[in-house]
């Protein structure tokens, strides 16, 4: 440890996540970890440590925080407000955090998870092989008001780098393959799901999202006589009154509800990232589509440390320096710069 994180005040639903656990499955508990994955890869990227390392994840509101020792923080995620001493911070971004300041998270201005990375990661407990806070299985807890999580050693100090920002903050379109389940549903069903547009509901948490439309329902045949078999995160249930669910990353790990589709793992970020009332919409893909797009992403994610960029550029390194207007204000170009003022 080479630190400590105080929390001064929390919003209602901060935790601590990291890439999540694996090999439970077939006992009942799932992988969990981050909503937002792409989210946790850019807060490593931006401190140039390990994307293994934990993060604290908040939903659509932080906190406010300092720390017993000169840290180094990165603010990935949905963009929120945010400040050191007073000092507004850029979001996607590294900064310093110096013992003793006062750093303050508000509320995100669009999307839902916003995420708040410490040089050296949060160093909480370990509990079956990662630190992700699982709270439907008694896994660690939210974090609240007087609470001091350790920072693990950071083995770097820069600061001052950022990452363009990706839009997947406000809804769009969302990949979906066929899954086991999908030919319960006759074609007209399935085309008219394709061509709905669905609003983002506000009844969502890491377990699921519900998605209404002014559609009507979307049954499956013979659904009554489904038995409950494996689900993952991404599967579209369809609820007994005809709406779908995406199950999210802290859902469970068997179902009886039929399922339509499976989101593809890439576009689930964009899923978990929707704020209420947003519009999404489903579009099936192949499987060898899905497939090219989960390659992209990973190598996407790869290439993150390649795409930072200086927070402060210096003159003498900018080939685009005569892009900028370098003299501040503005003058005439008819006024004659040599009369007298009246």
């Amino acid at each position: 440890m080479s630190g400590t994180l105080h929390v001064t005040s929390a919003g209602p639903s901060i935790t601590i996540q990291d890439q999540g656990r694996l090999g439970y499955l077939s006992q009942g508990l799932n992988k969990s970890g981050v909503a937002d994955t792409t989210a946790l890869f850019e807060g490593a990227a931006l401190l140039g440590q390990s994307s293994e390392l934990a993060a604290l994840e908040m939903v659509g509101m932080g906190g406010t925080f300092h720390s017993d020792t000169d840290s180094r923080i990165a603010l990935t995620g949905a963009p929120m407000s945010a400040s050191i001493d007073g000092t507004p911070l850029t979001w996607n971004a590294s900064h310093a955090l110096p013992a003793g300041a006062k750093l303050v998270i508000g509320g995100a201005r669009v999307g839902t998870y916003g995420y708040l990375h410490v040089g050296g990661g949060i160093d909480g407990p370990v509990r079956m092989g990662s630190r992700a806070t699982h709270i439907s299985a008694g896994l660690g807890a939210a974090i609240a008001l007087g609470d001091a999580l350790p920072i693990g050693k950071d083995k770097s100090q820069t600061t001052g780098n950022a990452l363009p920002q990706e839009e997947r903050f406000d809804g769009g379109q969302i990949r979906v393959v066929a899954s086991m389940q999908t030919d319960l549903f006759e074609q007209d069903v399935r085309d008219r799901f394709n061509q709905t547009q669905f609003r983002r509901d506000p009844r969502a948490n890491r377990m699921g999202v519900r998605m209404d439309s002014d559609e009507g329902g979307f049954f499956a045949n013979d659904q009554l006589n489904i038995l409950s078999e494996i689900i993952v995160p991404g599967d579209i249930q369809i609820t007994g009154d005809g709406t779908p669910y995406v199950l999210m990353c802290e859902c469970g790990t068997t179902g009886g509800y039929p399922r339509i589709g499976t989101v593809i793992p890439c576009d689930l970020n964009r899923v978990a990232q929707a704020p209420a009332g947003a519009t999404l919409c489903f579009s099936f893909v192949s499987h060898r589509e899905a497939e090219a797009a989960e390659r992209q992403a990973s190598t996407e994610r790869k290439m993150l440390a390649q795409r930072i960029y200086p927070l402060v550029r210096d003159p003498h390194t900018m080939r685009d320096l005569l892009r900028y207007q370098l003299v501040s204000g503005a003058i005439s170009a008819t006024a004659d710069p040599f009369a007298e003022e009246n």
